[in-house]
């Protein structure tokens, strides 16, 4: 399965020319072509968080914000 990164060279000395290269538009980087998308996760659509906040009540949002606060003070104790 493509990893979408390009193959690198091995060496150091061509490593830095094709960086060197890449940065002043002598070579151009190569891309792994995009994976298909399932059709019928796209027809699903994006709605997880649109449809969530219509669901969730204002208190049970406040409880949810209130637990993430007490989680970010206790790690910044640590």
């Amino acid at each position: 399965m493509p990893t979408g990164r390009p193959k690198r060279p091995r060496g150091p000395n061509q490593l830095g020319k094709l960086i060197v290269d890449l940065s002043v538009g002598e070579a151009e980087e190569e891309r792994a072509p995009e994976p298909e998308k399932d059709q019928a996760a796209v027809s699903l659509g994006r709605k997880g968080g649109a449809a969530r906040a219509k669901a969730i009540t204002s208190e049970r949002r406040a409880e949810i914000a209130k637990k993430a606060a007490e989680t970010r003070w206790k790690r910044q104790k640590a």
